[in-house]
């Protein structure tokens, strides 16, 4: 007998038979799924006002997963979870607040769709943000699940360096909170609550269509790599939206989960209530005594519309039919008769659900919207960091080079807070980045908490919205700019919109380092600025340092920051090699040293006497470009004032204005190719609102408009702007 079989007899073992009370709670919230989904029908023309999906057909898969369910665990349903967040406890009333957008929808605030939870409560599964759930969840999910194994490992063997130890106190006492919740409110949840007195877990529900996305498999790659806690429950229907099984897929999740060796795959029918009550408790039972993940792939039929704008008669024909035999509502009915309830007892449970609804719907259609003047609350959490902290330039403190100022600010925030975690290609190892910024690290906190990812720039990004949900604090890195567009799906759907759709229960502290900008014969893949693209994504912050100290504080403040943060680093920076760079080069300051995101700063100040002669103009720019403007004003003294915008996102706009109204000059300084870049848009709402105060027209210099940065270091120069096109545009600017 093998070591896998042993195990999995043990488990089966241990598999209890659901109790009577049980039996009836799971029989009660199936009728109330049905009657919703039959009262949202009836009512079409009020509850299809905004787009939902019902259980119908799925609910004893669903209800049986909720079983398994506690205080201590996370889950990411889909939107078709109704039943199973009824099963979790929530009531009619509050799914139907959020169906009609209502202020006290309790996952939203009336901002997100039907069955799209958002959830801290206590006595309840915490339920993280999630996008619409066709196979993005899989990753934050993920994320959950590897932050929570790696907060136990904090738990219960401390947090050990090579050369130093962490206070194992205030170790203990930041994590202890994943776990303390498992013996609270336990009685409204239908399993008997000593089910639940064992470690965490993370269920990610998910529909057989989404499984063929790719970030599903860069999930279950990293679910298997680390062994983590965490189940998928494939709930397949055979339907896409008009779209069959057979035409999407050459197999179904549970011929595909066999590829990802580790992963323990559970296979049965998701219509029977008993079948799915045994299969859950054995997933669980798995994940619990920390086995690894597992993947349970159930048969359901679909038996209401796909959603509500996309409805079945348009479609099914008579497949709807067909599906229609495997309604698990008479099945189960038919099993509780079979092991002696009553029909009376039954129709009463039936009464109750029909009552219950009804009501619960006629509140909901009282209740009142949201206050318009609420509409812009919770786009990012308050920031961490206000004021700036620490010692900028300490006495007798060497320069440092910016590429070192990043390295020691990540030991720094490793060796303070034990919740860190640092990880992407390369980062890990011996290598410590390709740029080296993260050399030594693994070596000196561990492989745990400083690691190699996979090419999975998706899995980096995404992971990041589940570490943080669960309380561990990442930092992650992405090779180059021109690698990052992979991951811009979870930037936008899943960490961008976190904060703002769950009404501020989760914004995502994540912390994203990306080396950026070309630095002589990087070539198309590894020279690019992406800077406008990020700024179209509303709900990051982008942070843009040009030199050590700003790089220092800056990081330390994004890493406190409780949002999103996109710290772009460029690599012509890094060793202040390339001519012009030197100023980059600067004191080192002290360790805690923090600057607040959103701070502009007067790079360089034009002279007095030229400013009161009206001889001056200002470069406001950021990056490199601070120092192409400083080498290009050599040859004008005293007339150019360099605004070093630090931070893109929030811009310090105030900042902008004072120093266009000072010098009524302006020259927007860029490396991206110009056209509809940040650049650009800046200079326009420079014209509008300084517009009196101009004495020539707002100044661009970018790149020239192309698609990428040949390799060919003349090439490149041609394309890129420099110290020398600079200096032209200020001639110019100063001659009007």
């Amino acid at each position: 007998m093998t070591a896998e079989t042993a195990a999995a007899l043990e488990t089966e073992a241990s598999l209890t038979r659901p109790d009577a009370a049980t039996l009836r709670r799971a029989y009660l919230l199936m009728r109330t799924a049905d009657e919703m989904a039959r009262l949202y029908e009836e009512n079409k023309a009020v509850t299809a006002r905004y787009v939902h999906a019902t259980a119908r057909g799925h609910e004893a898969i669903q209800l049986a997963a909720a079983c398994f369910l506690g205080p201590q665990d996370y889950a990411a349903p889909y939107y078709r979870d109704d039943a199973m967040l009824l099963g979790m406890g929530l009531q009619p009333y509050e799914l139907m607040l959020q169906l009609m957008a209502k202020r006290d929808d309790p996952f939203s605030g009336g901002r997100t769709y039907y069955s799209h939870p958002s959830l801290r409560r206590a006595g309840f599964p915490t339920i993280p943000h999630q996008s619409s759930a066709t196979g993005m969840q899989a990753i934050p999910a993920t994320g959950v699940a590897h932050g929570m194994k790696y907060l136990e490992g904090i738990k219960d063997e401390g947090l050990r360096t090579k050369d130093e130890g962490v206070e194992a106190g205030r170790l203990i006492a930041q994590s202890e909170g994943l776990f303390q919740q498992l013996a609270k409110n336990l009685s409204s949840l239908i399993l008997n609550p000593s089910s639940f007195i064992h470690n965490p877990l993370v269920l990610c529900s998910i529909g057989d269509g989404a499984m063929t996305e790719g970030e599903v498999a860069e999930a279950l790659q990293m679910a298997v790599l680390h062994q983590l806690p965490i189940i998928y429950l494939v709930q397949d229907n055979d339907w896409g939206i008009s779209a069959t099984g057979r035409e999407m897929r050459s197999m179904d999740a549970y011929e595909f989960a066999a590829g990802f060796k580790g992963l323990h795959r559970l296979q049965f029918d998701g219509a029977d209530f008993l079948a799915s009550y045994a299969g859950m408790q054995q997933a669980a039972a798995y994940v619990r005594q920390r086995r690894g993940p597992v993947l349970v792939h159930a048969k359901c039929p679909l038996l209401g519309h796909h959603t509500s704008g996309v409805r079945r008669e348009w479609y099914r024909g008579d497949n709807l039919a067909q599906h229609t035999l495997q309604d698990p509502l008479p099945r189960f009915h038919q099993q509780l008769l079979e092991l002696g309830f009553g029909e009376e007892e039954l129709q009463q449970l039936a009464a109750q659900a029909r009552t219950t609804v009804q009501q619960d719907y006629e509140r909901a259609l009282a209740a009142p919207n949201p206050d318009p003047a609420t509409f812009q609350d919770h786009e990012f959490a308050p920031p961490a960091v206000t004021e700036e902290a620490g010692e900028r330039s300490p006495a007798g403190a060497d320069k440092a080079l910016m590429v070192d100022a990043a390295l020691h600010a990540v030991d720094d925030i490793l060796r303070e807070f034990p919740e860190a975690l640092f990880y992407g290609q390369d980062v890990g190892g011996e290598l410590g980045g390709v740029f080296r910024e993260a050399a030594l690290l693994a070596k000196k906190y561990g492989d745990a908490r400083v690691f190699n990812t996979p090419i999975q720039e998706a899995y980096i990004v995404g992971s990041t919205a589940g570490m943080s949900a669960v309380g561990a604090k990442p930092i992650v890195e992405i090779q180059f700019a021109d690698y990052i567009w992979p991951g811009l799906n979870q930037l936008v759907e899943e960490l961008s919109k976190s904060c703002y759709l769950s009404n501020g229960q989760f914004p995502v502290q994540s912390l994203i380092r990306v080396p950026v900008g070309a630095y002589g014969g990087g070539g198309p893949y590894h020279s690019g600025s992406v800077e406008s693209t990020l700024l179209t994504i509303r709900g990051i912050k982008v942070v843009y340092p040009s030199n050590a100290a700003d790089m220092k504080g800056l990081l330390r403040a994004a890493f406190l920051d409780p949002n999103p943060v996109v710290l772009l680093e460029h690599k012509g920076l890094y060793w202040s090699k390339v001519p012009g760079t030197e100023d980059a080069k600067t004191v080192e300051p002290a360790a805690g040293y923090v600057l607040p995101l959103g701070r502009a700063a007067v790079a360089q100040v034009a002279a007095a006497e030229k400013l009161a002669s009206g001889e001056t103009c200002v470069v406001i720019t950021y990056g490199m470009g601070v120092h192409w403007a400083k080498t290009a004003s050599r040859q004008l003294p005293g007339q150019v004032e360099i605004l070093d915008l630090r931070t893109l996102n929030p811009l310090d706009w105030e900042a902008v204005q004072a120093a266009v109204r000072r010098h009524g000059k302006a020259l927007v300084l860029t490396e991206e190719p110009l056209l509809n870049s940040f650049a650009e848009s800046l200079a326009g709402r420079i014209q509008r609102h300084c517009f009196r105060q101009l004495d020539a027209p707002v100044f661009t210099l970018g790149a020239a408009n192309l698609p990428a940065i040949a390799l060919n270091v003349e090439l490149e120069k041609q394309m890129l702007p420099n110290p020398d096109k600079v200096l032209t545009a200020l001639q110019e600017l100063l001659g009007w």
